[in-house]
C-alpha cells in the first residue's frame, strides 16, 4: 500500500504541469495583444517616421522577450509531465527530455536567447548610451556561467564517474 502511494504521488507534478501550461497561455494572449497595439500606435503615429518606429521595434524586442518567457514555462510544463506523468507524449524531436538534465539544458538555452533579446532591445533603446556598456558586461558574464554550466554537464554527460 505504502508502494502504490509513493508510485502515485508523481501525479502531484501534474498540478506544476498544468500551472506551468496556464501561465504559458497566458503570456503568449497577453502578450499577442501588446503586440497588435504596438502595431496599431505605431501606424495611427506615422510609422514611417523614426520615433515611431523606435517605439515598434522596442515594443517588438519587448514581445519576443515575453514569447521566450512562455516558451519556458511551456517546456516546463511538457518536461515535468514527461518525466513524472506520461513518458510517451509525442514532443517534437529537439525537445526530447530524458531527465532533468535535458530539462535544465533546454532551459538554459532559452534564458541565454532571453538575456541576448533583453540586450538587443536595451541597445536599441538606449543607442549610444555608456550604461549599456556596463549592462553588456553583467549579461556576458552570466551568459558564459550559464554556457560553462552546459559545457560541464555535457561533459558529465559523455564521462560517467567509473
Amino acid at each position: 500500500m505504502l508502494r502504490r502511494a509513493l508510485v502515485s504521488s508523481r501525479y502531484i507534478v501534474f498540478i506544476a504541469v498544468v500551472a506551468a501550461l496556464i501561465a504559458s497561455i497566458a503570456l503568449i494572449l497577453y502578450e499577442a495583444v501588446f503586440v497588435a497595439e504596438v502595431i496599431f500606435d505605431a501606424v495611427r503615429q506615422g510609422w514611417i517616421l523614426p520615433k515611431p518606429g523606435k517605439a515598434l521595434a522596442v515594443g517588438l524586442l519587448e514581445a519576443i522577450d515575453v514569447f521566450l518567457i512562455a516558451i519556458v514555462a511551456l517546456m516546463i510544463g511538457l518536461g515535468l509531465h514527461v518525466l513524472f506523468v506520461d513518458d510517451t507524449l509525442p514532443l517534437p524531436r529537439w525537445l526530447n527530455i530524458d531527465d532533468l538534465e535535458d530539462l535544465k539544458r533546454h532551459l538554459v538555452s532559452i534564458v541565454i536567447a532571453v538575456l541576448a533579446v533583453l540586450f538587443l532591445r536595451e541597445a536599441v533603446e538606449r543607442a549610444g548610451d555608456l550604461d549599456l556598456l556596463k549592462l553588456a558586461a553583467a549579461l556576458a558574464l552570466v551568459i558564459a556561467a550559464l554556457v560553462f554550466f552546459l559545457s560541464m554537464g555535457e561533459h558529465r554527460r559523455n564521462n560517467p564517474p567509473e
